[in-house]
């Protein structure tokens, strides 16, 4: 994890001299250099982070895997007044709690087997600047309580010293998990939370901004042609259709490499259907979006992609989905229901909202068995046995 001590953008960014929000006179809206989007929620994304750089406030970037946390947080430092200072990265799932504790806070010659020398932490290393912690839901409890310390004091001592230091270093922090969940769980301290969320920043899936689909397509396909020599500088009518109704499970990282795939794999001038990979082409089945807490995660999001993944298994000839889609999900529901209520018919209906007749004819209907157990049964949280939806990429951002 190598230090780094200059802005990525070119020369630093003075913050402007006629309050937040105002770069050199630019509209507050505007694209922030390197990020790719137009759209109402990244318009929203480059407001916030224009006014909350210049100030010393933590900030909290909240976003799935590839969503580009790491340009962000660069932004902030790079537009605030420490742009001159040094910008440190740590990536604190990436490392064991001791190693961790280390790299953050420094060590003593002494301190633990192998520390053979002084060394200096990312935290002094940061001192003037800014330190950006990405999956800061990773720390262990111990460490969580010397960031609290670091927040509230700006002070912590080495790893086996008694020497108290002080620093002044700006923190920006990212997670791709509702830290509230962690909370309940008991895996993320309260206070810790509310000392980073003094000013959130949400960065939306492209799921959820799939007019950007087409800007970031032509910007990555302009990258790659130029830096492999090839000649595909355009995209076919269809090809760009279905980058578009495509879900990204994995984000902006996820259609970068399909970009550049393509552009290395394929010939001609023009990125076509047969150079998109299997998913897209409708051969193998896409992945489906794996969220990070199913109590946080927004059910009417979840509805709409359920739907919408409906509606593309189905193909564009069906003409039964209704039942295809509200068919299986009531067919799913009764079944749930009917398991919870020990499939007592009576308690089953007043659950559902429906009278017992109804119920008797929805069960001839989709032919399920009045005494048999539903399969695969839910376990005592309600949820079915599969996993919850917390494993992932290790989240990197999209690169500069």
């Amino acid at each position: 994890m190598a230090i780094e001590t200059r802005p990525s953008y070119g020369h630093p960014l003075k913050p402007a001299s006629r309050g937040p929000g105002s770069e050199s006179g630019l509209d507050p809206n505007a694209p922030l250099p390197g990020v790719i989007g137009a759209g109402p929620a990244m318009r929203e994304v480059y407001r916030t982070t224009r006014q909350v750089a210049p100030s010393r406030a933590c900030v909290l970037i909240v976003g799935e895997t590839g969503t580009g946390k790491e340009l962000i947080a660069r932004a902030i430092h790079d537009l605030s007044p420490r742009s001159t200072g040094p910008y440190i990265r740590v990536n604190c799932g990436a490392l064991t709690e001791s190693l961790l504790e280390s790299e953050l806070f420094g060590h003593v010659k002494g301190s633990f087997t192998g520390a053979v020398d002084n060394r200096t932490g990312r935290f002094e290393a940061a001192h003037t600047g800014s330190i950006f912690l990405d999956e800061v839901n990773s720390t262990s409890p111990k460490l969580q309580v010397k960031l609290l310390r670091v927040l509230q004091e700006g002070e912590f001592e080495r790893v086996g010293d008694n020497n108290t230091k002080k620093v002044d270093t700006r923190i920006v922090a990212a997670t791709n998990r509702d830290l509230l969940d962690e909370i309940d769980v008991g895996r993320f301290r309260e206070d810790l939370y509310y000392r980073l969320n003094v000013v959130p920043i949400y960065l939306p899936p492209l799921r959820e901004r799939r007019d950007d689909v087409e800007l970031l397509v032509n910007f990555f396909l302009k990258r790659y042609a130029e830096q492999n020599k090839r000649d595909m500088r355009r995209v076919h009518p269809e090809a760009m259709r279905r980058l578009r109704e495509h879900d990204w499970p994995g984000n902006v990282r996820e259609l970068q490499n399909y970009v550049e795939r393509a552009v290395i794999l394929g010939d001609g001038a023009e990125l076509t259907v047969e150079h998109l990979p299997p998913q897209l082409r409708g051969e193998t089945t896409p992945r489906p979006i794996r969220h990070r807490g199913t109590s946080s995660a927004d059910f009417t999001v979840l509805t709409s992609e359920l739907v919408r993944q409906g509606i593309r298994a189905a193909g564009p000839n069906a003409n039964d989905l209704h039942d295809r889609v509200v068919g299986q999900v009531e067919r799913e529901l009764i079944q749930q229901v009917l398991q919870t209520c020990d499939r007592v018919q009576i308690k089953a209906a007043a659950r559902l909202g429906i009278n017992r007749n109804t119920l008797h004819k929805k069960l001839s209907e989709y032919r399920i068995d009045e005494n048999a157990p539903a399969a695969g049964p839910p376990n005592g949280d309600g949820e079915d046995g599969h996993d919850g939806g917390r494993t992932g990429d290790a989240p990197h951002p999209y690169d500069e």
